[in-house]
């Protein structure tokens, strides 16, 4: 056990020390460094702050939208030029009443149809080579409705009162051609020819061939044939010439059995003339 005087003796010499202090914080460098942050994280705030309010007035932020797009009830608005460096999905694409919508692509612009199986049924694609349109039925019609041409698989049709055809060498078909009525322009020459195959024109009531202020040739190579089964061939004119034709001449024993045979000739020199004789 502790004496007495021991006790006393730690008492004395605890009371006699003096009591320690410690300093809680940040101190010297550190500090200076702590403040030198905060002072560069307030410098970039205000740097984004003002950047941030720069791009709001070049851009033309607003509650509307931002610069040439405005948010409308009715969905975007887009005003001036505007440029698409991504696919753009849209339900309808119009523009201001009375303003044309034009559309501008350094390649081709294309639009596409397809199905809720992502099968393409409808392509158009405009480029540097040409146009091309695809589909099952292709229609072009008038602002009153008129159907003008249309083209699919079977058949293509011609809605137009008249079809001109303003190249050089005409129409060529490789098949036949049904239709009522040829016609030229005014002034100027209809001409039905097949170089290398034979022409044929068929109709089952008539086939009628006018020329009200002109002349119609019919030339061929090897022969022309005019032929009519159930009526007749009338040759119907002011004046018939039948160039070339070949001089009949009565043979020995016609003449000496007694039988008559009638030669026609045609007389080159007065085509008014012609002669009808009766050889024994």
């Amino acid at each position: 056990m502790m004496t007495q005087e021991q006790c006393t003796h730690r008492n004395n010499v605890q009371s006699s020390e003096k009591p320690q202090v410690y300093k809680v914080g940040i101190y010297g460098w550190r500090k200076r460094c702590l403040y030198f942050f905060v002072l560069l994280l307030m410098i970039l705030i205000l740097i984004n702050l003002a950047l941030t309010i720069w791009i709001l007035k070049v851009m033309n932020f607003t509650i509307d939208g931002m610069g040439n797009l405005r948010i409308t009830e009715k969905g975007l608005k887009l005003e001036g030029d505007s440029e698409f460096l991504q696919p753009l999905y849209a339900k309808e694409i119009q523009s201001k009443p009375g303003r044309p919508l034009f559309l501008q692509s350094s390649r081709n612009v294309s639009v596409n149809i397809v199905n809720s199986n992502n099968q393409l049924l409808t392509q158009l694609v405009t480029g540097s080579r040409g146009f091309k349109a695809r589909g099952k039925m292709f229609e072009v019609k008038s602002t009153s409705g008129k159907l003008l041409f249309s083209a699919d698989e079977k058949e293509v049709v011609v809605g137009a009162e008249r079809l001109r055809v303003m190249g050089a060498e005409g129409a060529v078909f490789s098949k036949s051609l049904e239709t009522p009525h040829v016609r030229a322009e005014p002034f100027k020459e209809l001409r039905l020819e097949s170089p290398t195959r034979s022409l044929l024109m068929e109709a089952p009531k008539g086939i009628q061939i006018l020329a009200e202020a002109g002349d119609i040739q019919a030339i061929c190579r090897n022969e022309l044939r005019l032929e009519s089964k159930d009526g007749e061939i009338s040759l119907d004119a002011r004046r018939i010439r039948l160039m070339r034709l070949p001089e009949g001449k009565a043979s020995t024993s016609s003449s000496s059995s007694g039988t008559r045979q009638t030669v026609y000739e045609n007389v080159l020199n007065n085509p008014q003339r012609s002669k009808h004789r009766n050889q024994k």
